[in-house]
């Protein structure tokens, strides 16, 4: 994947959005379901899409939320709904709509108060926690479009568990909302939005104390405290902006957080790998301002704008990539909760490294692979069954210390302050456990790339079988598996992954792109992983030629 040369670059005026226009295209442009692209398409993590290109719009979040109204009818959820968003510019703009449609329709609302903003994970503990002690059902929605670019928008839905909807209720909804923009809105209920904000059923809240009040009992926070452990934070303009102070003063940490800017063209932010502006905390051109501060803290993190992501900086190394971390956080964690059981297992999406797999194997506890997507963890991580989740795009969540459930959604405020007592209990970052592990199982080479696919070359993807590899050897060494399932569940994984003792690789189409993905790792060497995503575009292509 080539570099653009301004990656890693201040943004210049030139890329900055114009909100000005990208309101107007908010309001005036009207989707028309006969384009595909144009209609409401819940992929792995909600709806996501762009105003100026007509996937994001007033219309489509009418139409989603009042989707999701009659499904939580339907299913007699009688609880208050928590509602979230983001930083980004359309955020606010379908906040307002939401809450127009919510109140319509007689549901409870809880929002932040002061048209603030509210993290993932922290809806997911909300709904959680009302739920252990109601018995009237609560579930959320968030407006995010996670890390994307600035005019970007994204609304996605939180079930009674907490967690990321399950297809079974996306494809529902999904269904239901294009059918209410195939009749042009027909059967929307709305209020304007000063009478939705004045109903009795609609309340702003503030989200942050109860759940900063509750991280000590599932961080060490008095053990951070106490070793004075010095930790730098860029909540790279997110919605986790506001919890740092809260933090610092509920606990005395010592957080400074080095960036408190807030604008929704994401001004302040350095450019990515492709000369965009996209607020992924794993990326090292993304996170060069604190990058280069990476020697003034013992530890430093950042969070994506709805803060379910994680980025930690270490001094001397950099960013850590964020599948060390996550082989380097499970060794930790299964060593230091002894109020866990033993039979909690590991949950991994099947394009995380191989490293996790090795780890769990000396750990003793179970594995469960699953396809991309978080929502395949909520039950482990809902029943206590599952200790700790992550996925290869830096998110995770993990068990409190009495081995009960968290959030069900990825969270990145307690990844980051995990780092923070690693360093604390240990004396080492999480970079230097992960060093260790290399020690003992040799040093992982991992890589994804992006490759050119047709939408008919996508579908192609779906129908795939074991069967269809013909070969016994990838990169020189015997295959031992060719998976089109995912193990830990059986579930579909939209592509293919082929591993040998020594490596892997999986391929699978990009839900909003028309791209497919190669992942691959060798334990060998950086020639021995060129080799096999040679080797795997040959597969593919012959695949495709069939």
């Amino acid at each position: 994947m080539s570099t653009h040369i301004l990656a890693g670059e201040c943004a210049p005026e030139s890329v900055l959005i114009d909100t000005v226009l990208l309101e107007r295209c908010y309001f005036e442009n009207v989707p028309d379901v006969k384009y595909p692209e144009q209609r409401v398409i819940f992929g792995t993590s909600g709806h996501r899409g762009d105003a100026f290109d007509v996937s994001f719009t007033e219309s489509h979040i009418l139409a989603i939320v009042q989707a999701i109204c009659d499904y939580r009818s339907g299913k007699g959820y009688a609880g208050p709904l928590f509602l979230g968003k983001d930083t980004h510019f359309l955020s606010g703009l379908a906040e307002r709509n939401a809450l127009e449609v919510l109140a319509a329709n007689d549901v409870q609302v809880f929002y932040q108060v002061d048209d603030g903003f509210t993290p993932t994970p922290v809806i997911s503990w909300s709904i959680l926690k009302h739920n252990s002690s109601s018995v009237s059902v609560s579930d959320g929605i968030v407006i995010t479009p996670s890390h994307n670019p600035p005019s970007d928008g994204g609304i996605k839905y939180n079930p009674p568990n907490g967690g990321p909807a399950d297809t079974d209720v996306t494809g529902w909804i999904q269904d239901r909302a294009n059918a209410y923009l195939s009749a042009r809105l027909g059967g929307v209920k709305r209020l304007t939005y000063e009478a939705a904000v004045a109903k009795s059923s609609v309340k702003a809240i503030d989200f942050a104390g109860d759940y900063v009040a509750d991280l000590r009992n599932i961080i060490d926070m008095k053990l951070i405290a106490d070793k004075g452990i010095r930790i730098g934070v860029d909540p790279l303009g997110g919605a986790g902006f506001a919890y740092w102070d809260k933090i610092a003063a509920e606990y005395g940490l010592n957080i400074t957080v080095v960036n408190r800017s807030l604008d929704p063209r994401f001004s302040f932010m350095t450019l990515d790998h492709d000369g965009k502006i996209r607020m992924d905390c794993s990326s090292q051109y993304a996170m060069r301002r604190l990058v280069d501060l990476k020697d003034k803290f013992d530890i430093a993190f950042a969070n994506d704008p709805d803060a379910d992501r994680h980025g930690i900086v270490v001094s001397g190394l950099g960013l850590m990539n964020p599948n060390h971390y996550l082989a380097a956080a499970i060794q930790y964690l299964f060593t230091n909760r002894s109020g866990w059981s033993r039979l909690v297992g590991v949950g991994k999406t099947l394009v995380s490294s191989g490293m996790i797999d090795r780890v769990v194997g000396l750990l003793g506890v179970k594995l469960v692979e699953v396809p991309v997507g978080f929502k395949w963890f909520v039950d482990g991580l809902f029943t206590g069954k599952l200790g700790f989740c992550g996925e290869e795009s830096a998110g995770a969540s993990f068990l409190r210390f009495d081995g009960k459930v968290w959030s069900t959604d990825k969270d990145g405020i307690i990844m980051n302050l995990l780092a923070a007592e690693i360093f604390a209990k240990t004396g080492d970052s999480p970079a230097k456990i992960y060093s260790n592990l290399e020690s003992q199982f040799g040093k992982s080479f991992y890589t994804r790339i992006d490759q050119p696919a047709t939408p008919q070359q996508k579908a192609a993807f779906k129908g795939l079988t074991p069967e269809q590899v013909r070969i016994s050897n990838l990169a020189g060494d015997r295959i031992v598996g060719k998976l089109t399932n995912a193990p830990g569940n059986g579930a579909l994984i939209g592509g293919l992954k082929v591993v040998t003792e020594s490596g892997w690789f999986a391929v699978r189409p990009s839900g909003t792109e028309n791209i497919y993905k190669i992942y691959a790792e060798s334990f060998k060497n950086e020639n021995h992983l060129n080799q096999i995503i040679d080797e795997a575009k040959q597969i593919v292509e012959n695949i495709k030629c069939k």
